[in-house]
């Protein structure tokens, strides 16, 4: 149960932080209001690092920024870590 409701978590993250690069970068071109970049690292942090990297690269959003460069491998980096300890200690 532990394992299907993780998965479900990183799944609905990722794709929250995958659609929030998405947004901005729209925003961005349009010349709107933005998503904050704390709120973009922090989708990152919480476990969507995956989906974050995808849209930064897919909407070519926030790829020159060192921030968001090294931020967003280094929250991926971690939720790897994260899984592998639950993982092993859940199992």
């Amino acid at each position: 149960m532990f394992i299907k409701l993780l998965i479900i978590y990183y799944i609905v993250i990722n794709s929250i932080g995958f659609a929030s690069m998405g947004i901005d970068k729209r925003k961005a071109v349009k010349h709107q209001w933005r998503i904050p970049e704390f709120t973009l690292l922090l989708f990152a942090f919480l476990g969507g690092g995956i989906g974050s990297w995808l849209g930064m690269h897919l909407f070519h959003h926030k790829t020159h920024k060192l921030k968001f460069t090294w931020s967003v491998p280094i929250s991926v980096a971690l939720h790897i870590g994260i899984i592998i300890y639950l993982l092993t200690y859940f199992k």
